[in-house]
């Protein structure tokens, strides 16, 4: 079994699709045709020799009417075909009430069951004694434990069927020529888009210009083809990625921009600190944590773009995760790195679970909770609430502007009020990113009442 599947494997593999799918067209057509073709042939032989049944029917009739009270033995000994009476005869239940003539068809012992009443009428084929085909039926006569034997030359009808079948055979032959020429014609229209779009495609990839396209023919998107919506769906992969090329390109344009003030500043300090003989104890200590502090944010900043720059996880590595747990112990850590900030945490849904993987969520909340506290004035809480389907994080403080609004997850973007304060302007749109990776929605508002609101959509469950 493993040898045929390697083999037909092989084969696949060795045939253009052009030679399969012309010998699948044509294999379904000559099917088809061939199917056709038997099915009118035992139609029409089921027709002729129920047909030649019936004029049995009627020659029993009128041989029962012609001879009514007749005995055994002989009543009509030309069989001609569709005549009536044809090679009929009588014969008794007890073989020794036969005549002294010889019967001329064939009694078996049915034919005496059916004389006694033992057995109903049957239909046989038999021979004649001149070699000729015939069908017979025995049936009872009427006089009692007599039955009556009525024979017709079949002959004919077999001739007929073998006509039908050599002409049908004939039909079928000419179906598979032209189901082969079907599918080789099938073959090379149908496949003629495909051909082009091959051409495309490999077009794109010698020049590796993503901003090709493939032009499609005009008229309605509901009347479109399979093969004109596969080179819509190749249209809109090459526009996912000519956007992921140039996000890159701005990606490592913005990465290299924002590196460069913190580089400068960690070579400044570093080079001080190289002359620290010539400096007060007070003059070290604050460049040594001035070099510290650039380089955790140096640290952070690398870090949110390789979260930035990776790709979704991968399907084994996720898990149903509790949000009440994992909520809750990163609001703790958030607590501790923001002593300053009250965290007041809600959860009315305890029970909420999502498919994903735990560090990158908690990465998203911590995000969420930093960003909120950075905001925040010195005293004022900040509120973080689990209900069911949604995960909402407010804080009191300046609020996001009309202006910002639409650019809060932009990759490094910091609003006017943002900029003196410590951060990348990664943080938000990292959190976008986890947030869309686990098929949740995150959006940003301005709170009533004040402060800015993030509000985390889960996907349902």
């Amino acid at each position: 079994m493993s040898s045929r599947r390697r083999l037909g494997a092989r084969w696949r593999r060795h045939r253009p699709l052009r030679t399969r799918l012309a010998m699948a067209a044509s294999a379904a057509v000559a099917l088809v045709a061939v199917g056709v073709c038997t099915a009118a042939f035992f139609v029409i032989r089921y027709e002729l020799f129920h047909q030649l049944d019936l004029n049995l029917t009627q020659s029993v009739t009128l041989a029962i009417q012609q001879n009514r009270g007749a005995g055994p033995g002989v009543l009509a000994g030309e069989c001609r075909y569709l005549s009536a009476p044809a090679c009929a005869q009588v014969v008794p239940a007890d073989p020794a009430k036969d005549p002294s003539k010889p019967y001329l068809l064939p009694v078996a012992p049915p034919v005496r069951e059916v004389a006694a009443g033992t057995r109903n009428a049957y239909y046989t084929n038999i021979t004649l004694p001149d070699g000729l085909p015939a069908r017979m039926l025995t049936t009872t006569f009427p006089g009692g434990d007599k039955s009556l034997q009525v024979a017709l030359r079949s002959d004919l009808v077999r001739k007929g069927v073998g006509q039908a079948a050599g002409l049908l055979s004939g039909v079928g032959a000419a179906g598979v020529l032209l189901a082969a020429a079907l599918g080789y014609w099938v073959s090379r229209t149908g496949l003629a888009p495909v051909a082009r779009l091959t051409a495309t495609a490999e077009h794109i990839a010698a020049t590796r210009d993503p901003s090709h396209r493939i032009e499609l023919p005009p008229g309605p998107p509901d009347k479109e083809d399979e093969v004109t919506r596969l080179a819509a769906s190749f249209n809109t992969m090459l526009g996912e990625l000519e956007q992921s090329v140039t996000a890159q390109r701005r990606l490592v344009a913005d990465a290299s921009h924002e590196l460069r003030t913190p580089l400068t500043a960690l070579r400044t300090n570093a080079e001080l600190l190289a002359r620290a003989e010539r400096l007060t104890p007070a003059q070290r200590e604050r460049a040594s944590a001035a070099l510290g502090r650039q380089i955790r944010e140096v640290s952070v900043l690398v870090n949110d773009l390789i979260d930035l720059a990776r790709d979704e996880e991968p399907t084994p590595l996720l898990e149903e995760v509790r949000l009440a747990p994992l909520l809750a112990h990163t609001v703790d850590t958030a607590r501790a790195h923001w002593p300053a900030t009250p965290f007041q945490l809600e959860l009315a849904d305890a029970s909420v679970t999502l498919p994903g993987v735990p560090a990158r969520l908690a990465r998203l909340i911590s995000n969420l909770l930093d960003n909120a506290a950075k905001f925040s004035p010195a005293g004022v809480p900040v509120e973080v609430v689990l209900a069911s389907g949604e995960l909402t994080v407010r804080d009191h403080g300046p609020g996001i502007a009309p202006a910002d609004l639409p650019h809060v997850f932009d990759r490094f973007y910091r609003a006017e009020q943002a900029r003196a304060l410590p951060g990348s302007g990664l943080g938000l749109a990292m959190a976008r990113q986890v947030a869309r990776a686990h098929g949740a929605e995150l959006t940003a508002e301005r709170a009533a009442g004040g402060g800015a609101l993030f509000r985390l959509t889960l996907p349902p469950g």
